[in-house]
């Protein structure tokens, strides 16, 4: 079968592969346009392993809540370049396994790749044919999903999609959503580890501790005061890292605790997650 122009802009438009590339799958596979595409899938699928010793750092953190504001989602896709992260097509491709998590509710990344959309193509094909078409490698790295059933879910992305996070709290969203918002913004500037103290394990607790006291030794500070200055500082470092502890960063005159018990809706913060692009989990 002889392999025409119309032939090969058909199948560069059907994968947005390069000219050379759709020519030379035609080629390979005798005009079949059904086979070139797979034959492209693989050429994808075998760039992508190519690449694997490439570092995927930048990317997109996409958060989604229903309107119900009761289940939300966040998902980090990786990429190469901050290029291919701004694209159309990486965008839509982000778009696509997000509202894929939302309607299937998938319980892994592996059951995520496997799951179909409404044309047949498995997030999996999806993934290739984005490989294949920009030439760099991308990967879906994680995602959680978060239901609620007597409280709302809030979101809140930062810095271009690089940081974002999911917060659950206790109440109906209404008026309080906006306060939700808030908090999420503060847990996407100031990175808590915990909600409050009692969720910091003795064992933290105790090496914190030990930190401290030997900073003031080493200082030459007198024995009878290094307990003393230790509890202080840990006092700091429950205001670093608590939630609730920290100043508010829309007014330095408030904590968390503090909007939580001034909002009139009875609030409390159940759960949040926080995503940051690239970051060692």
């Amino acid at each position: 079968m002889a392999i025409t122009s119309e032939l090969v802009k058909l199948l560069r438009n059907k994968t947005g592969a390069g000219m050379m590339d759709c020519k030379k799958a035609l080629e390979e596979t005798a005009g079949d346009l059904d086979k070139a595409i797979e034959y492209l899938r693989k050429k994808g699928a075998a760039t992508a392993q190519k690449r694997a010793d490439k570092a995927a750092k930048e990317g997109t953190i996409v958060t989604r809540v229903n309107e119900k504001n009761d289940f939300g989602i966040i998902v980090e896709i990786n990429c190469e370049t901050d290029f291919v992260a701004r694209g159309t097509d990486f965008v839509n491709f982000s778009d696509l396994v997000t509202n894929i998590i939302a309607s299937k509710k998938p319980a892994s990344l592996e059951k995520l790749l496997e799951v179909t959309d409404d044309s047949g193509k498995a997030i999996s094909q999806h993934l290739n044919d984005m490989m294949a078409k920009i030439g760099e490698r991308i990967e879906i790295r994680r995602y959680k999903m978060h239901q609620t059933e007597n409280g709302f879910i809030a979101s809140y992305t930062h810095m271009g999609n690089k940081i974002g996070v999911l917060i659950e709290l206790s109440s109906t969203p209404g008026n309080a959503l906006q306060i939700g918002r808030d908090i999420a913004m503060q847990i996407a500037a100031m990175n808590p580890l915990y909600i409050s103290r009692d969720q910091v394990s003795h064992e933290v607790i105790q090496r914190e501790l030990e930190i401290y006291r030997t900073q003031a030794r080493n200082e030459g500070k007198p024995d009878q005061i290094i307990e003393r200055i230790a509890n202080g500082k840990l006092e700091k470092y429950y205001q670093d890292v608590c939630l609730s502890e920290q100043v508010f960063i829309k007014d330095s005159s408030k904590t968390i605790k503090d909007v939580l018990t001034e909002s009139s809706f009875g609030l409390t913060i159940k759960s949040f997650e926080r995503f940051q692009l690239g970051e060692e989990k």
